[in-house]
């Protein structure tokens, strides 16, 4: 899954249901590690928590979508993965999540983000050009 498009993008937006069915979308900065997506940003600890992912007996089903927009509808373009999310709150796969994070945000370098990373572990990727 390692389409260059999706290791140049610099943000995703992640979408989930909570607890009664209703939809939520919230942009989040990302770092891919062959099919697992890392993000440590706060609206994505946010959206964790308003979801109660912690308290769900599987890991929930979730929606990430990366596109790109040009006037030039020619270069138009996004890719739609879709996965189970996991919360890390600690532990090696955690810290390697934050290095890959600190990597390619430098904003991350000045000031790591603390608390949980949301991975996502994909299973299904669709893609459409312009």
């Amino acid at each position: 899954m390692q389409d260059s498009r999706l290791t140049a993008a610099r943000v995703a937006r992640l979408a989930t249901t909570d607890p009664d069915g209703r939809p939520h979308l919230v942009p989040i900065v990302f770092a891919l590690d062959g099919d697992t997506l890392y993000s440590g940003r706060p609206q994505a600890q946010a959206l964790v928590d308003a979801t109660a992912h912690r308290e769900r007996p599987r890991a929930p089903d979730v929606t990430i979508l990366v596109d790109h927009y040009e006037e030039d509808w020619d270069r138009l373009w996004w890719i739609r993965l879709r996965g189970r999310a996991r919360v890390l709150d600690h532990g090696e796969e955690r810290e390697h999540a934050l290095a890959l994070l600190q990597e390619k945000y430098p904003q991350y370098r000045a000031e790591p983000p603390d608390g949980p990373v949301l991975a996502v572990d994909a299973t299904e990727m669709l893609e459409w050009t312009g």
